[in-house]
């Protein structure tokens, strides 16, 4: 049996982060939290000492930057899981050189067979200047995709600005 999903968008610094957490503990069900970040640098690091912190105690945390099923195929219908993000998810496969659209079947996949409540955090990147180089052109496109994918399987959408939620697509 498949858990609601919610998608929360918004750019770098939002709030998003923040807001799919109080989601999280409002639910009142064991809190599992999937990390999609990869460490190679301080700056990274400190990003990620601050999430952890943001987020405080309750929370079994899974480190997996691609394969969804890995995490998603573990939880029950009594937990709900943050993944934070999937766009360093994206960005994770994109730098491998994998096969986004495999990758993305397999996401979607296992994202429809999960039993847990679902929260996904991506960054909202189609908003800004066209990118000068083709990489980064790339990732733009393909981070609309994938938003746009994950929007479609949501059951409620949310656009964070400022700290502050925009509903985009709430349940019938």
């Amino acid at each position: 049996m498949q858990g609601s999903v919610t998608l929360i968008l918004g750019g770098a610094a939002s709030g998003k982060s923040a807001y799919a957490e109080q989601i999280c503990h409002r639910s009142g069900k064991d809190r599992v939290y999937w990390a999609t970040s990869q460490i190679y640098d301080q700056e990274m690091r400190e990003k990620v000492d601050r999430h952890i912190a943001q987020r405080g105690d309750g929370w079994r945390t899974h480190e997996e930057p691609m394969q969804a099923h890995k995490v998603l195929s573990k939880l029950s219908q009594d937990e709900i899981c943050l993944m934070d993000c999937a766009t360093l998810w994206l960005t994770n496969h994109l730098l491998a050189e994998h096969d986004l659209e495999t990758a993305q079947v397999q996401l979607f996949t296992a994202i429809d067979q999960c039993a847990a409540e679902l929260v996904i955090v991506s960054n909202e990147t189609g908003m800004g200047i066209v990118p000068e180089n083709a990489l980064a052109r790339r990732f733009r496109e393909a981070q609309g995709r994938l938003n746009i994918a994950l929007a479609a399987r949501a059951n409620r959408v949310e656009l964070v600005a400022a700290g502050f939620p925009i509903t985009l697509k709430s349940p019938s």
